[in-house]
């Protein structure tokens, strides 16, 4: 892990420059009457399931066109413009929640591929990074972010966090990339693509969508009153998946809901969090997975169901 104090534009400007696209019912014993145990378990699982995946509709954003995008490999997370002290719990969170979800971590040192940028004018900061270096964010080959509309929304939104993820389609077995980028050519001079050992189905793929880069701004001037155990836990959140800013998640516990809902905001992680990127971490681990978005989304939104339920049955009484 590593914090990175000093010189905010000449750390972030120098990481962007290295930016390259090269580089997861209770069971009672007793005997009650089967109607009405059976139907309460089927309605309140019913009710479950669709607030899952309502939560992973309204929560996920993968690229455009791609399905849901995890670390597969190290994730080094460092955060610029603050004083160590302070920016170690962060880098530290984020490191602990990706160890959590099997993840490695790296160590002092590391490339930092999760970099937190601390700013009192972020728009500025966004605005003059992405017209220096806008490849660094949109690379040119579709597949690997959430397009022009979710990048302009990026560059000129003024919310207190944002971010912009990179993920890359890859060989599910090889790890090689599995889409051709701006310079890729034979031997010959033609265009080249990557091959891709494919199995024949329509419900699986041998693709998977890899996050490699995570960039995130906060805005000083718009943290008012809070905590810094709510914000690690937000900025670990938004950094370990890919998640729409725009979100409207009021109604669930989560701490996505920060910024929205400032006097009744959680402490930190929820169950939903948790439970979230957990079902996305464990979900999607088979060489193939489901195919499209739709099909991973309604995949962990299933997960995440039956991972709620499971915590409420633990937590009930005998």
């Amino acid at each position: 892990m590593r914090c990175c104090p000093g010189r905010l534009g000449v750390v972030v400007a120098a990481w962007v420059l290295a930016c390259g696209v090269a580089s997861h019912v209770h069971a009672q014993s007793a005997v009650q009457q089967a109607p009405a145990t059976v139907d309460d378990v089927v309605v309140e699982g019913v009710r479950l399931r669709e607030r899952a995946e309502t939560f992973v509709d309204r929560a996920a954003a993968p690229a455009r066109g791609r399905g849901l995008g995890r670390w597969q490999g190290r994730v080094c997370a460092a955060v610029v413009n603050l004083r160590a002290e302070i920016a170690r719990p962060i880098v530290e969170r984020v490191s602990d929640m990706a160890a959590g979800l099997g993840l490695r971590i790296g160590g002092d040192g590391c490339d930092a591929n999760v970099v937190i940028v601390f700013a009192a004018d972020a728009t500025a900061m966004v605005g003059t990074l992405a017209e220096e270096r806008r490849r660094a964010f949109r690379p040119g080959t579709s597949g690997l972010e959430r397009g022009e509309r979710a990048f302009q929304a990026f560059l000129n939104g003024d919310r207190p966090v944002r971010w912009w993820h990179l993920s890359m389609p890859v060989d599910a077995e090889t790890g090689a990339r599995a889409t051709r980028l701006p310079g890729d050519i034979r031997s010959g001079g033609a265009p080249s693509a990557p091959y891709v050992s494919t199995i024949a189905s329509r419900l699986n793929t041998q693709v998977r969508d890899d996050i490699f880069k995570a960039l995130i701004f906060v805005d000083i001037d718009q943290l008012h009153d809070v905590t810094a155990a709510q914000l690690a836990d937000y900025l670990a959140l938004v950094a370990l998946a890919q998640i729409d800013p725009e979100a409207e998640l009021v109604g669930y516990d989560s701490i996505l809901n920060l910024f929205v809902e400032r006097s009744g905001a959680p402490d930190g992680l929820t169950d939903w969090d948790r439970s979230f990127l957990e079902a996305l971490y464990t979900t999607l681990d088979e060489p193939q997975g489901p195919q499209n978005a739709a099909a991973q989304a309604d995949a962990v939104a299933g997960a995440l169901a039956r991972r709620r339920e499971a915590d409420r049955t633990t937590s009930t009484p005998d």
